[in-house]
């Protein structure tokens, strides 16, 4: 039997996001239940279950060797090694190799050119029926349309760096046809969001795409919306459309396993 895969979570106390997690590891120990291999998972601080829990109940169903996994679309956070080194003192006999964060895979770059894709199919008109005249506003090209990434913000410089080289990767791999894919951030460190949609207004956007870097919903996605809608309602004049978050899906439980397979050879 296999090393059980732990994934670790930083932590809210946002429920949807949390909800959206626990799905998430379902959608994984369901694939991994063919190779004889348990899923669980756990938080670093502030929702359940906690990481202290989900170790305990592995080490008491005989596991003593597992691959921790942290679900970051970044960097693992700070709290990670002392947070499992805690748990190696707690169980003197565990082992456990580090599985490496998601980061710019591929796959997740193709992941949010879906979700850009899904917001650029919900620009058909809607509401009511109107007469095409003379008048009507010229249809917005790609050329026209910017778009905004939108990473969580730390307080840590290359963390943050990590989110700029995304942006690039993003608009040189999927974004190539846009006007440009600029940087933004929910909290911590500037620019937020608003500072992002000026820049593409600035450079002569006339609509701009958000496209949150998020893993799942819940409170982080809806504070970028609400601060895209407030600087939308200054700048009326600037179309801007809201994308959703990666989310609980297939390819991103693809990802992951891969991770974790990588990690049962490697080690970390």
């Amino acid at each position: 039997m296999k090393p059980p895969l732990l994934l670790i979570g930083q932590g809210s106390h946002d429920d949807a996001g949390s909800a959206e997690f626990g799905r998430f590891v379902h959608r994984l120990r369901c694939r991994l239940d063919q190779t004889a291999a348990e899923v669980s998972g756990g938080y670093l601080k502030q929702a359940d279950p906690r990481l202290s829990d989900s170790v305990a109940n592995l080490v008491a169903r005989g596991h003593h060797r597992l691959v921790a996994l942290p679900l970051s679309l970044n960097r693992a956070p700070d709290e990670f090694p002392a947070a499992m080194a805690l748990e190696q003192e707690r169980h003197p006999t565990l082992m456990y190799d580090t599985g490496r964060p998601l980061g710019p895979d591929p796959r997740v770059l193709a992941l949010l050119a879906e979700r850009l894709d899904e917001a650029v199919a919900d620009l058909a008109p809607t509401g009511p029926l109107r007469l095409v005249t003379d008048d009507e506003d010229e249809p917005i090209s790609t050329a026209e349309t910017a778009i905004v990434l939108v990473g969580e913000g730390s307080t840590d410089p290359a963390a943050n760096a990590e989110v700029h080289r995304v942006s690039r990767l993003f608009w040189e791999t999927h974004g190539y046809d846009y006007m440009t894919v600029e940087t933004a951030f929910v909290s911590l460190t500037p620019p937020g969001v608003p500072g992002g949609l000026e820049r593409c207004r600035r450079l002569g956007a006339r609509r701009v795409i958000v496209l949150p870097y998020l893993l799942f919903a819940g409170g982080m996605l809806e504070r970028v919306w609400a601060q895209a809608l407030a600087y939308g309602a200054g700048h009326p004049e600037l179309d801007i459309r809201c994308a959703e978050v990666i989310g609980d899906c297939e390819a991103l439980a693809d990802v992951v396993i891969e991770r974790y397979e990588e990690a049962l050879v490697f080690g970390a």
